[in-house]
């Protein structure tokens, strides 16, 4: 999780929101890619693949 965003901030992103736990129990950052789209990089111990 904090690879990905230190990865997005090395591509050219700005780090918006270091991860941290959430109040539902995962795990989310959120990074503004160069145009200033802001993504969300969350894990979630619930989802199921």
């Amino acid at each position: 999780m904090d690879d990905v965003l230190d990865e997005a901030v090395s591509a050219g992103g700005e780090l918006v929101k270091p991860a941290q736990e959430a109040d539902w129990g995962g795990y989310s950052g959120y990074f503004a890619d160069p145009d200033g789209h802001l993504w969300e990089v969350a894990w979630n111990p619930y989802w199921e693949f």
